[in-house]
């Protein structure tokens, strides 16, 4: 199994095992305000959700990539990579809000986008959130990403309220690798 490190953190797989931890934070309406997915309403829908990342991880080529964030030891949060296509993905990040503002998310996004690159060859990465997560725009843009599209439409789980998403981008070029 793939493990990413960082100074400060370790990337794992994600799965069943952190069950608790996910849904410390997967269920709060706080930590999930700007999320079209979130919170879970059950522990059962966590469970179910982790054990769909858990069996991608049993495939030969995995489509997507859901890893435990771990700090001091702890699984504070997950980042994703959905491929799109052999030199295209998507990625995301969610963070338990006890452990916001240290660049806890920021660390383990740069750390899966250079994994991705080396390994995989991806050169086109997108990510999308609400044009009210700032902290979350700012991660994208600290990473070199650029705002590409703004559009309306967005349904967060816990709102009925339409909203705003931004999209971002970023290309790498083959001799700039991360």
């Amino acid at each position: 199994m793939i493990e990413i490190h960082t100074e400060r953190l370790t990337l794992k797989p994600l799965g069943t095992k952190y069950l608790d931890s996910v849904h410390e934070y997967a269920s709060d309406l706080e930590n999930t305000r700007y999320m079209m997915f979130l919170p879970n309403e059950s522990l059962d829908e966590t469970r179910e959700f982790l054990q769909k990342a858990e069996d991608e991880w049993q495939c030969d080529t995995p489509s997507f990539y859901e890893f435990a964030v771990i700090y001091q030891d702890r699984q504070v949060g997950a980042v994703s990579l959905y491929r799109e296509d052999d030199t295209s993905a998507e990625f995301g990040w969610i963070l338990n809000k006890k452990y916001w503002g240290q660049g806890i998310a920021c660390e383990a996004a740069s750390a899966l986008m250079d994994y991705a690159v080396k390994k995989f060859g991806i050169r086109h990465f997108i990510a999308h959130c609400d044009s009210e997560n700032a902290a979350s725009y700012r991660i994208m843009e600290k990473l070199g990403m650029s705002r590409t599209n703004i559009q309306g439409g967005r349904k967060n789980r816990a709102s009925e309220e339409e909203r705003t998403e931004y999209q971002y981008e970023l290309y790498v070029e083959c001799a700039n690798l991360l």
